[in-house]
């Protein structure tokens, strides 16, 4: 069923009608926007142990006010013991783990008495690059403080100690669930545990529905089995968050059209592929596909353009991607929370960006790194391939108290239910990962009063992020 009149979706002004002022009670429903910044393949035990300060910040069994990263003795069945001890490693590093579906199955080391991972067989991920000894026991060394930004925005807002990727898999499906709740064809082969499972392969380049002819995906059932014979092209038809009714005005920042990072281009009603291109109304009103930093500029004067819900994807250089990035991807996080914390926009009702703005920070996939969190296998028919291993999390708002540490578990439905909800939209309207999560991340908002922004520091200027080269949006191929 379709949940909008497509002669009836039209492009509005800034702003909803609900007000929102900076002394009343903080309340989910307000937030006039959504922005999700979505970085790559890393868990909170490889990219956020500098949380750890001392012995008490950090546990495998979380007080509520406790960041669950493991810091030692972490598990391997290869090893004596059935542990070894985590080294470091440069977050700009030089080689890249498989991410995979038979990388997750590996790792998993499925229990299929109980069905749960017993989470030891990491050793088993398969690493191309120069690998190091046990290249996928590593945690990002931050002794030259590179990191500092993702700690500070950790500490200063929001923490999800238990945010897992929805997908048992890599990149191509985890931006399809972040966009539209599900990486299935159609809806009916969502409902039935029928997803794409992998990047693409085949004969050619490209990925959607700007795929070259033998671009295939592979997909996989409810059973979890990945069928050498069951792909097929990757241009897919189904309601995404932009159909949802209340959802008018939005914007998809991405590096590159016909990458796997660019979701909206696998979304035939969307993409509106003509010879090779996108050229559908919702693509070309909403889809800014040639750089994005452009998204800095469109939250200052005199652009002002933060739409109700907006995706950010980083170029490869900023996104965190093992192999692929060159360390940039704090300073371009920090910088995007900062264009809006600092933004000189005003809202309809002259509101300010900051104190109308919910801010999901959260990384698309585990990129076969190790991480101790056991996560939740849904039951049939969605158990094939839904959930993944546990992504880093971080939620920023006006209304976010600094240093909240939530124990909730989530999933990237969680982020699309938020997004119901606060736009006045049932909750579990696509009937995708948004009706099978438990969360909707509304527990992050708990303040009555809105917090003054201060900076982030290790944020660099729109102009730096700007003259950056976009070549190459992703190298993320396994």
């Amino acid at each position: 069923m379709k949940l909008f009149a497509k002669g009836l979706f039209l492009l509005v002004g800034l702003g909803c009608s609900t007000a929102y002022a900076q002394t009343v009670p903080a309340n989910p429903t307000s937030f006039k926007h959504v922005v999700v910044i979505f970085q790559e393949n890393r868990t909170p035990d490889n990219l956020f142990q500098g949380l750890c300060t001392t012995p008490t910040i950090c546990s495998t069994t979380p007080t509520t006010s406790q960041y669950n990263i493991q810091t030692s003795n972490w598990l391997d069945k290869t090893s004596p013991g059935g542990v070894i001890q985590p080294g470091t490693v440069q977050l700009a590093n030089a080689y890249d783990l498989s991410h995979a579906h038979s990388a997750w199955v590996a790792q998993c080391d499925l229990n299929t008495t109980t069905n749960f991972c017993r989470m030891d067989g990491a050793a088993s991920v398969n690493c191309s690059g120069t690998c190091p000894t046990h290249p996928q026991f590593k945690f990002v060394d931050n002794s030259a403080g590179n990191l500092n930004p993702y700690l500070t925005l950790a500490t200063s807002y929001g923490w999800a100690n238990y945010m897992f990727q929805t997908n048992q898999g890599p990149s191509f499906p985890a931006h399809q669930f972040i966009f539209g709740a599900t990486s299935a064809p159609s809806s009916d082969e969502d409902h039935n545990g029928t997803y794409a499972s992998e990047n693409m392969s085949g004969t050619g380049a490209g990925a959607g529905c700007l795929a070259d002819p033998g671009v295939l995906v592979q997909l996989i059932d409810s059973t979890g089995t990945e069928a050498p014979n069951n792909k097929i092209y990757p241009c897919f038809e189904h309601n995404t968050v932009p159909d949802l009714a209340n959802i008018a005005s939005w914007r998809y920042y991405a590096p590159g059209p016909g990458s796997i990072w660019t979701a909206p281009d696998a979304i035939i009603h969307i993409c509106g592929p003509v010879n090779g291109q996108c050229q559908g109304a919702d693509w070309v009103n909403n889809v800014d596909a040639t750089n994005p930093a452009d998204f800095l500029n469109d939250v200052n004067s005199p652009t002002c353009k933060l739409q109700q819900v907006t995706w950010v994807i980083p170029t490869a250089a900023n996104s965190d991607h093992a192999r692929s990035n060159n360390g940039g991807g704090p300073a371009w996080v920090a910088s995007l929370v900062n264009a809006i914390g600092n933004s000189t926009c005003k809202n309809a009702d002259g509101s300010s960006y900051w104190d109308t703005t919910a801010i999901f920070i959260t990384w698309d996939d585990w990129g076969g790194w190790y991480d101790h969190e056991v996560p939740t296998i849904l039951a049939s028919p969605f158990g094939g391939y839904q959930l993944g291993f546990r992504v880093p999390l971080i939620v920023v708002s006006a209304f976010t108290p600094a240093g909240l540490i939530n124990n909730n578990r989530h999933d990237f439905g969680s982020v699309v239910r938020f997004m119901e909800q606060n736009f006045g939209i049932t909750e579990g309207a696509l009937t995708f990962a948004d009706s099978r999560a438990k969360t909707d991340l509304t527990g992050f908002f708990t303040l009555k009063t809105a917090r003054k922004f201060v900076t982030i520091p290790g944020g660099q200027s729109a102009a730096t992020f700007l003259a950056q080269p976009v070549a190459g949006p992703d190298d993320d191929d396994d």
